[in-house]
């Protein structure tokens, strides 16, 4: 098992590059570049017109590998792996349109939020009905660190589920604003889902986190500042599919919350300032949210970004890991 993971990494890493150097190209001839959000620092501004929807190069490569290194599993009938592929996929289409809509009316507004929000909710539900009726999901909520289960009602588990899966997709895509931040911010996390899969003997699950490590690291090499392409929504919303949809079928979705640490925090600190600014009639908690254009204000580079969110974001998957270790043991 453990060579079939190291497969998947190597052969999600090499497919990445090869099509990040067939697509950058292509993306720029077709001007396929990036809006800057006109209320964002200003010194983004520089960034406009960079090619947008690199996500296609490690959905590319992920995709090739699970289909290449699963294909024993596959045969057979072992399908979690592409249980998680599709739906990952499926909130990558969701990306693509609203990419699309950006490069359409060249500003960066795509989608509307209830086009969104309709979307997601319904992949979101389909995919716990699908894991549910094909039996790789209980409805018993694991509780990391303590150890226990916690019995749920099946439509209050159900509703659970869908905010989950929505509220983490969209706080990935929340954390994609500085250059590799959310492709650092989730090296960790697939490392640790792969750890976690090895662990309890999870192999499809496994060669799917391995392959989304790789597809990532490979990325990271184009998307490092000064980026040049950006995964856009195609690629956060996959990314954000992922992460979720590994936590619920490896049964075990509370572990979102220490592991998608940094997400959550984004996402926070966006609803804080939102709310206090509306409720004080203009007043702010940050001087920009969500959180890493905060310390952009505050005078921190991206690379100085870039380093510190991915490094907590290292601490928590290690924890992580240690909360769920003794699920199975003995």
């Amino acid at each position: 098992m453990s060579w079939d993971l190291v497969l998947a990494f190597m052969i999600s890493f090499a497919v990445t590059i090869v099509v990040g150097l067939v697509l950058i190209p292509a993306l720029r001839r077709m001007k396929a570049g990036q809006s800057i959000r006109e209320d964002g620092p200003v010194w983004h501004n520089k960034k406009q017109g960079t090619p947008t929807m690199g996500g296609i190069m490690f959905i590319a490569g992920i995709t090739v590998s699970c289909l290449v290194v699963g294909l024993r599993e596959m045969r057979d009938g072992q399908l979690n792996h592409i249980f998680v592929l599709v739906f990952a996929l499926i909130f990558a289409a969701i990306g693509f349109l609203d990419d699309y809509e950006k490069l359409k009316k060249k500003q960066n507004l795509g989608l509307t939020v209830r086009q969104k929000f309709l979307l997601q909710l319904a992949v979101a539900v389909a995919f716990v009905l699908l894991m549910r009726l094909t039996g790789n999901l209980t409805t018993n909520l694991y509780v990391p660190f303590v150890n226990t289960i916690l019995p749920i009602p099946e439509p209050l588990y159900f509703a659970f589920a869908a905010v989950v899966i929505v509220g983490t997709v969209n706080s990935v895509n929340i954390t994609d604003g500085v250059d590799g931040l959310a492709t650092g911010v989730s090296i960790p996390v697939a490392v640790c889902y792969a750890s976690v899969a090895f662990l309890w003997g999870y192999t499809t699950l496994g060669i799917f986190a391995a392959a989304l490590a790789g597809g990532l690291v490979a990325f990271l090499i184009f998307n490092f500042h000064p980026a040049r392409i950006f995964m856009g929504d195609t690629g956060s919303l996959f990314l954000g599919g992922a992460v979720c949809a590994m936590a619920f079928a490896m049964d075990m979705p509370l572990i979102l919350i220490p592991l998608g640490i940094v997400y959550f925090i984004e996402t926070l600190s966006d609803i804080i300032q939102m709310t206090y600014f509306k409720l004080t009639k203009g007043k702010r908690v940050f001087k920009m949210a969500p959180l890493h254009h905060h310390f952009e204000m505050c005078g921190w580079s991206e690379y100085k970004l870039f380093i510190v969110f991915t490094a907590v974001s290292a601490v928590f998957a290690a924890l992580s890991y240690y909360g769920v270790f003794y699920r199975y043991a003995g």
